[in-house]
């Protein structure tokens, strides 16, 4: 497997080998010397066409630890901002000799375009493509999960995951239903109609646009809000629901809804969040949340995806 380019690439096996790496490095992380001499001599290069903090830095942190080299790319201030096309950056960074490229871009399919079209040797993982996909975010929330659930043994075979929001617009929602479905889980998708994608009844999972009732009915083991995403969504379209507290009151996670979940539930959230909208402070504030946990597990996550690719040593999936 030479790239990452979506959640599907991986068969459960290799998402077990990817987890269990990021095992392995989240403990060399809790060290004094943090520092791998692993790649040693690699280039990373992050490739970034839409803002980021989490993901961006996240990567960053990854490759460093590795002892890789890292260039950060944005396209504010750069030549992309002239009119440069994907083609031509991606050649100008293969010129400088870039073994991995990790690509976040606003249009869905362009890190597989990037992969397939010879314009790089270099592995290509996609740090999230418009709304499609975004397979690291989901390998670090089923890390987190696998840690916290099943009294810790990994093992996420019959979990119950409740993902709540803003679905039409949610690379997350679609990397986690088909990373958690290969992995065994059981998911549940919650939304009001309009956030929810055409074709849905084709995706590995179950839907629902009654919060309180798949609460009750699934009683489940983690609970995932999405981020409303207002950026995304045209204004000439209509509105997607009637106000923000119409859609915090069916569809916000607060102190009545937390009162719901059994006793070893958590709440997830892959920011940035909208307190007060799709979560409340005091729900991603509580000792169920694993919200900051997320982060932190997505430096190991992500040392590991960029080891087993560089490495040449995580098996099948997208070549």
């Amino acid at each position: 497997m030479r790239h990452l380019l979506s959640a599907a690439d991986l068969d459960r096996d290799a998402a077990v080998r990817v987890l269990d790496v990021a095992e392995e490095m989240a403990a060399t992380q809790r060290r004094e010397i943090k520092k791998l001499p692993t790649l040693r001599g690699r280039t990373v290069v992050n490739l970034f066409f839409e803002d980021s903090t989490r993901t961006r830095t996240s990567f960053e942190a990854a490759a460093k630890r590795l002892s890789a080299d890292v260039i950060n790319f944005s396209a504010k201030g750069s030549s992309v901002s002239k009119g440069e096309s994907l083609k031509d950056t991606a050649l100008t960074l293969e010129a400088m000799g870039a073994d991995a490229v990790v690509v976040r871009h606003g249009s869905s399919g362009a890190p597989h375009r990037l992969a397939h079209a010879g314009w790089t040797k270099g592995a290509v993982v996609n740090a999230g493509d418009g709304t499609h996909e975004h397979p690291t975010q989901a390998l670090l929330d089923a890390y987190t999960m696998r840690r916290h659930l099943r009294g810790g043994t990994g093992d996420l075979a019959g979990a119950k995951v409740v993902i709540v929001g803003d679905v039409l617009h949610s690379r997350v929602a679609r990397s986690n239903v088909l990373l958690l479905h290969t992995l065994g889980a059981q998911v549940t998708l919650v939304a009001p109609p309009t956030l929810l994608p055409v074709g849905i009844e084709s995706w590995p999972c179950a839907s629902s646009h009654d919060l309180d009732a798949t609460l009750r009915e699934r009683d489940p083991d983690a609970v995932m809000m999405l981020r409303v995403q207002a950026e995304r969504m045209d204004a000439s379209q209509g509105s997607f629901f009637p106000s923000a507290r119409e859609y915090s009151r069916r569809y916000g996670l607060a102190r009545t809804r937390l009162e719901l979940l059994n006793d070893h539930a958590i709440v997830m959230h892959p920011g940035p969040m909208n307190r007060g909208l799709e979560i409340s402070a005091e729900a991603a504030d509580s000792v169920r949340s694993t919200i900051v946990e997320q982060v932190g597990n997505g430096v190991a996550v992500r040392m590991a995806v960029l080891y087993l690719l560089l490495a040449g040593e995580l098996p099948g999936g997208d070549a």
